[in-house]
């Protein structure tokens, strides 16, 4: 008789902590000889990855985010870089399915690849996931992503409305998270527009992450949609206030450890990073520099972030 897979808890009713103690590979003073690897491999617990992009082969070095559940895996943007000979991301997640698979044997697992948002650094290797077995490629383009997500089917409509929001629907603020099941791990995840009208958040509650994509980060938080930022902003503070969040993740570090000091954009080595992982109450301090910032145009720098609003 053929064993059954194993059971994972993913349910334990509490986030999980696990290993965020990373140094990050940041860059080199010279491009050329650097030694990082393609792609930085950090496993949070044994079913949570953190990937990084290397500095040297696109200075964006986004990070990029694997969660096993019991039925199938999440993939949570694919980098910056198309070519596979650069940026082999399709061989790392290959890899660590392999291994994952080989302690939790089952068959006809699968993967799934979602997006934050679909800037150019965000979706350059969906191409490495076309026609691969098993998996489920969502473009991160607003009708196809939101579409998957029921996003559509809450406001009526996913015409572009200009203004990141819904047209004549619901506004964005007003739409019940979705599930995603992993196979019992269910990550919750809502629309998220003011960086990008098609951004998305998730929680795990599994680890407790805030997976902020572009929105939230220690760098420079450009706003395409000030409103809609607003209440983005508000929405994740609020459910912050009623769920586990342990860390809130984006997908860039810009600044240096000196407060209000950002490495200026193509750098290619910044030795001096903070964590990627923020707090609940950076959030809170991201509100309070809107409420001082009241929607004028410009660059305005605050210790942990800059908020930069187009118009300027």
């Amino acid at each position: 008789m053929e064993t059954p897979p194993e059971l994972i808890d993913f349910t334990a009713g509490h986030a999980r902590s696990g290993d965020l103690d990373v140094s990050w590979i940041h860059g080199s003073e010279s491009a050329k000889h650097n030694a990082d690897p393609d792609i930085q491999v950090h496993a949070y617990d044994e079913h949570t990855f953190i990937l990084r992009q290397n500095m040297a082969v696109n200075y964006e070095a986004p990070f990029i985010f694997l969660l096993f559940g019991s039925a199938r895996a999440v993939l949570i943007d694919t980098g910056a870089t198309a070519s596979p000979d650069f940026f082999p991301l399709r061989r790392v997640v290959d890899g660590l399915m392999e291994t994952w698979l080989a302690a939790h044997p089952r068959d006809g697992y699968r993967l799934l690849v979602l997006h934050t948002h679909p800037h150019g650094d965000h979706v350059a290797g969906d191409a490495q996931f076309a026609g691969r077995p098993g998996t489920a490629l969502v473009d991160a383009d607003r009708d196809s992503a939101w579409e998957f997500f029921g996003f559509t089917g809450a406001s009526g409509n996913t015409g572009d409305d200009g203004g990141g929001g819904f047209g004549g629907g619901a506004s964005p603020a007003d739409v019940e998270p979705a599930q995603v099941d992993l196979g019992g791990r269910v990550l919750q995840c809502w629309p998220s527009p003011g960086h990008h009208n098609a951004a998305v958040t998730f929680y795990d509650p599994h680890t407790g992450f805030l997976l902020t994509g572009d929105t939230v980060y220690p760098g420079r938080l450009y706003i395409q949609d000030w409103p809609a930022f607003v209440r983005t902003i508000d929405r994740l503070i609020g459910f912050c206030s009623t769920h586990p969040v342990t860390h809130v993740l984006g997908c860039h570090i810009e600044m240096s450890r000196q407060p209000g000091v950002d490495y200026p954009v193509f750098t290619t080595y910044q030795p001096d990073e903070p964590p990627l992982q923020m707090t609940v109450e950076q959030l809170r301090e991201i509100r309070r520099a809107i409420a001082e910032v009241g929607g004028r145009p410009g660059r305005h720098v605050f210790p942990g972030f800059i908020l930069c609003l187009e118009g300027a």
